[in-house]
């Protein structure tokens, strides 16, 4: 996959057309998004015109870039980086802190993780690290550990949560397809080359894509953990308004028992 990010930092006007190819716009529909003539964009798109730091922020608004990757455009034009990119625990970001622990610890007995763009666990609650603790990890093979996995890594590798997921057959292409759509999305070299090597640890995909008819709205995925059968589905949720890269890479996955006999098996082992 070709990415913006592989363009020189320098060269604003090129890096610029990648991004609106990479998000297959016109030059009109861009300029119609960001507010700006047709003219004008070409112009910077070209070299004849330089564009201002409110013209780089406006523009990255209309695209849907990615902070981290806002901050090489403006890199581009000759600006200094506007984004931040602090750790969890840094002076400043304890409300953000504060309100991860309050998500994940209510959500109990279920399990839950917050998750950076690479898909490595940054947050878990209780029933998340007892989840990960019931899974023999083969760390010799992954690198996991229980206190520092990958989730992505984690239900591709083969000697991983892989091998307790029943219904892999249905559920492999999905998971591959949200994975490179991420990447896709984040326009980030790094992330594509990383997935993409989880994904080959996988092996050959099932030739069914899991995409026949469900009586359920969403396609749930089955695991055999400790010789129980257990029914899950997720839901992903995102900080709103992100103005420090951290905060903007962060993911929530929060499961969810697709079934009466997953509920009280969560219900029994949060005792």
């Amino acid at each position: 996959m070709s990415t913006p990010a592989a363009t020189a930092p320098q060269d604003f006007k090129a890096v610029c057309r990648r991004w609106r190819q990479h998000r297959k716009l016109s030059q009109l529909e861009l300029a119609l998004a960001a507010g700006v003539s047709q003219r004008h964009l070409s112009w910077l798109e070209t070299g004849r015109s330089q564009p201002s730091r409110e013209m780089v922020i406006r523009l990255s608004e209309a695209m849907e870039i990615p902070l981290r990757e806002r901050n090489l455009l403006l890199q581009a034009a000759g600006y200094a980086a506007l984004y931040t990119e602090k750790a969890l625990d840094a002076p400043g970001m304890e409300p953000i802190l504060e309100a991860l622990r309050h998500v994940l610890d209510h959500h109990d007995p279920y399990p839950a993780v917050a998750v950076d763009r690479l898909w490595n666990v940054k947050m878990q609650n209780r029933a998340a690290a007892k989840w990960f603790g019931i899974v023999p990890l083969a760390a010799a093979v992954t690198g996991q550990t229980a206190e520092d996995p990958n989730l992505a890594l984690l239900s591709l590798h083969p000697d991983g949560l892989r091998r307790h997921i029943v219904n892999w057959e249905e559920v492999a292409h999905a998971f591959v397809r949200r994975l490179r759509s991420e990447a896709l999305a984040s326009g980030d070299a790094l992330v594509h080359e990383r997935f993409e090597s989880f994904i080959a640890l996988a092996g050959p995909l099932p030739e069914t894509d899991g995409t026949g008819p469900s009586l359920m709205p969403v396609l749930p995925l089955e695991l055999d953990l400790a010789g129980e059968r257990l029914r899950l589905f997720s839901i992903i949720s995102t900080l709103g308004t992100p103005q420090d890269i951290t905060a903007d890479e962060l993911r929530m996955e929060a499961f969810f028992p697709a079934d009466a006999a997953t509920e009280r098996f969560f219900r029994a082992a949060s005792g």
